[in-house]
């Protein structure tokens, strides 16, 4: 065999192998959140992603009203914020919509109250955990206005 063969034959290795790592890194990395984007309960999640998963409290505050954006700002960061006014604490978390309790009058009104699931890990430890928020649509748009405190926190 020539050596002109060996070189190119190593070449297209080379290729092959550049390009199938790249598409399998692009196959990784966050999912994004599914579902219809005019519901109230695709913008719940997308607050609490950015909350728990993304710790961007900028992100967050794209959210909700003014009224709570205020409250939110005064904490300083997102994870201060969770942490003291939520009352969850997550290393990473997966976010679900409670749909077992949804009724068309919430879903089509301009108010909504949203269950969310939290499922996560915190310290090593499975979390599981619940919140529900109200919100408002403005403009088409939905956004948190409160979240409702915990019955059984301390």
């Amino acid at each position: 065999m020539k050596l002109s063969n060996i070189i190119s034959s190593v070449q297209v290795k080379c290729a092959l192998l550049f390009a199938l790592s790249l598409l399998l890194s692009a196959c990784g990395g966050e999912k994004p959140a599914s579902g219809d984007k005019n519901t109230p309960g695709y913008t719940a999640t997308l607050y609490f992603d950015a909350l728990y998963n993304k710790d961007d409290l900028n992100l967050a505050l794209e959210y909700v009203t003014p009224r709570l954006g205020r409250i939110m700002r005064s904490y300083g960061t997102a994870s201060q914020f969770a942490r003291n006014l939520v009352n969850m604490q997550f290393d990473e978390v997966t976010i679900e919509v409670d749909m077992t309790n949804q009724s068309l009058r919430e879903q089509y009104g301009d108010n909504a109250k949203v269950n969310l699931i939290f499922t996560g890990q915190f310290n090593g430890e499975k979390v599981d955990d619940m919140r529900s928020v109200r919100m408002i649509r403005k403009k088409d748009k939905w956004y948190i206005d409160r979240i409702v405190s915990d019955p059984f926190s301390r």
